[in-house]
């Protein structure tokens, strides 16, 4: 193969001088990891340029950080993104295209028809379908659970989806931590969060961050709130002017003015002496009302109408809450004023659904309850929905108040509003209409209750039971006690309760049919004490002896119920064997039977063998005679 001059020469200078390192031309370069398409080749600068930008999680660090120095760098593990054990990274919204949208589309359709059943028992299905849905898709259906309050049914499908190997991504850690929080377990919530730190493949971002600091606050555990604080700004992020109010807020509820201007000033230090968000001046307010210093609080609150100063609506409902809380309603109705004018969705969120609550929490306060139903009515005129916690607010206040049937009137509201009441609303109305002397309304709001599907808890029974006794209405809290006895896990003072009812009513057929169910491993130990118990009831009337008889014929029906057992046990067993006996000898007759056949297929065989000998040695005589005969 000829080669150019340019080439020729090149080699020979090369050849002279072997220190130099000439570089052929680039038509000679061969290339090397060359791409398929042009569309690879930006796959995979996208890629390279991800990889630069990513920041190792925490995670990573902290393993880096635990694991010993290796002298030899070719047995060092790969980097925690190429280690097939570490978890994997959540898909990425590209993955939302063809039937996976569609998918999310039809499910988000049932979340806003409000059928959240379907939409989570879809969900549960399609995973194991050839269109698997996406983070995203479950994570609308988590908050939608978590949004009404479902947070068994939120954690059994969060359960589910971990068990099918969904790779999660912050969002649903965040949805779980405030699961957890809501349900006042901060511990569990906290070992989630140590555990996500731990093995996730990412960071925390702000909103985790605010969100265990405001559910450790909310349960009183503020001193755990403040460490997180710490973790969040060692871990590099800006001071939260959000999180500083959560802090300042815990302090103010715990009634420690100091606490409050403490933590103040430490975010202004951090933010360099100037703090523009006025998120955190309705918690300052509250210290300084703590503090007695009433004047410095209203020159704070001048600083709401100062050009510049961040007012968003959880600002303004802290302020709004501080006025009204101490005193200064009336300045706190002009400024609910001004909020409502310069509300303006979406452009300008100045009012809430927090908002809404504080002025009717103020009017109520100031004996006002039909301004603060009005007040309440008002939402849906700035575009604010009301929800079961509000209409729970103003259903105790009006209670509290004696005002039973503006109550019910609200209550009544509540199916138009698509708001659905909890076990809370329905106990608020069952304990106002006992207080009234309508124990029939009660008795049928709890039922309401049970039938709408709602668990009412053990306080919520007693208290109807004890009401109905006290207005003579036995059969009616034995007919309850029959209802929920199998729902509710009763203690030994709900069923001696009841008995002593039914023996003062003189029903003590009642109490031992009672005594009856408690022989039935129904949960509660029928222990001496309890027995005497029952005695003492029994022996009003000369029945001492009834509940001696009942056990005894108890045990015997035991008794009876375990030897039958036994028997069908043994029958069972009985035949299993006869099943294998006549296996058995169905098997010897078979062999037999086979040694039968070989044994006369062998002397069929020999006699076939004698024959064709005989036949040969008869032959043989023949050929000699015949010899012998031509001699």
């Amino acid at each position: 193969m000829a080669l150019s001059k340019a080439t020729f020469l090149t080699h020979l200078k090369t050849l002279a001088h072997p220190h130099l390192r000439i570089r052929p031309p680039y038509s000679l370069c061969p290339r090397f990891l060359s791409f398929a398409s042009p569309e690879e080749a930006a796959a995979e600068r996208r890629r390279r340029k991800r990889q630069l930008r990513i920041e190792p999680p925490l995670s990573a660090l902290n393993r880096n950080q635990q694991q010993s120095p290796n002298p030899n760098p070719k047995s060092q593990s790969p980097p925690y993104y190429l280690n097939p054990t570490d978890p994997k990274l959540p898909e990425h919204a590209s993955a939302l295209t063809g039937n996976r949208v569609n998918l999310h589309n039809t499910i988000l359709t049932l979340i806003r028809q409000n059928d959240l059943d379907e939409a989570a028992l879809y969900t549960r299905h399609s995973i194991y379908s050839n269109c698997r849905p996406t983070i995203f898709t479950i994570n609308a259906v988590l908050f939608a659970l978590f949004r009404q309050s479902r947070y068994s049914d939120l954690l059994s499908l969060h359960r589910f989806i971990t068990q099918a190997g969904v790779v999660p991504n912050i969002i649903t850690y965040n949805l779980i931590f405030q699961t957890y929080l809501d349900c006042r377990k901060p511990d569990t919530a906290l070992e989630n969060f140590k555990q996500f730190i731990k093995d996730a493949p990412f960071n925390p971002s702000p909103t985790t961050f605010r969100i265990l600091i405001k559910g450790l606050v909310d349960n009183n555990r503020l001193d755990r709130a403040m460490d997180i604080k710490d973790q969040m700004n060692a871990s590099g992020f800006a001071p939260d002017p959000l999180v500083y109010h959560y802090l300042m807020l815990g302090h103010a509820r715990s009634s420690d003015g100091d606490g409050v201007l403490r933590v103040y000033e430490e975010l202004k230090e951090k933010l360099g002496g100037v703090v523009e968000d006025g998120v955190v001046l309705g918690c300052l307010m509250k210290g300084y009302f703590l503090k007695g210093m009433e004047k410095e609080a209203m020159e704070c609150y001048q600083e709401v109408f100062v050009e510049g100063k961040k007012m968003s609506d959880i600002a303004y409902n802290s302020v709004l809450d501080a006025l009204a809380k101490n005193g200064k309603f009336d300045e706190a109705m002009r400024l609910f004023d001004r909020m409502i004018k310069e509300h303006n969705p979406p452009a300008k969120l100045a009012v809430n659904l927090g908002s809404f609550n504080v002025m009717v929490d103020g009017y109520c306060a100031e004996g006002k309850f039909k301004e603060a139903i009005e007040v309440f009515r008002s939402m849906g005129e700035s575009r604010c929905k009301p929800d079961t916690l509000s209409f729970n607010n103003l259903i105790e206040q009006l209670c509290n108040n004696g005002m039973i049937l503006e109550a019910e009137e609200v209550y009544g509201e509540m199916e138009g509003k698509g708001v659905n009441p909890d076990e809370y609303t329905y106990g608020l109305l069952m304990d106002t209409c006992f207080k009234e002397n309508r124990p029939d309304d009660a008795a049928s709001y709890f039922k309401k209750m049970v039938e709408s599907g709602l668990r009412p808890n053990l306080a919520v029974y007693n208290r109807l039971v004890d009401g109905l006794v006290k207005v003579g209405k036995i059969d009616d809290a034995k007919f309850f006690f029959d209802l929920m006895v199998k729902k509710l896990k009763m203690d030994v003072a709900s069923y001696q309760f009841m008995m002593k009812v039914l023996s003062e009513a003189g029903r003590l057929d009642d109490v031992l049919q009672i005594v009856n169910m408690l022989l039935d491993d129904n949960g509660v130990d029928f222990d001496e004490e309890f027995q005497e118990f029952v005695k003492v009831e029994l022996r009003k009337e000369g029945r001492e002896e009834d509940l001696a008889k009942l056990m005894e014929e108890k045990e015997r029906l035991k008794a009876e119920a375990k030897a039958k057992e036994a028997e069908a046990a043994e029958a069972a067993r009985n035949k299993k064997g006869s099943g294998i006996l006549i296996t058995k000898m169905l098997g010897l007759k078979e062999t037999e039977s086979e040694n039968t056949d070989a044994t006369t297929t062998e002397s069929e065989l020999a006699e076939k063998i004698n024959e064709a000998d005989g036949s040969d040695e008869g032959e043989a005589k023949s050929d000699r005679a015949s010899e012998q005969l031509t001699a």
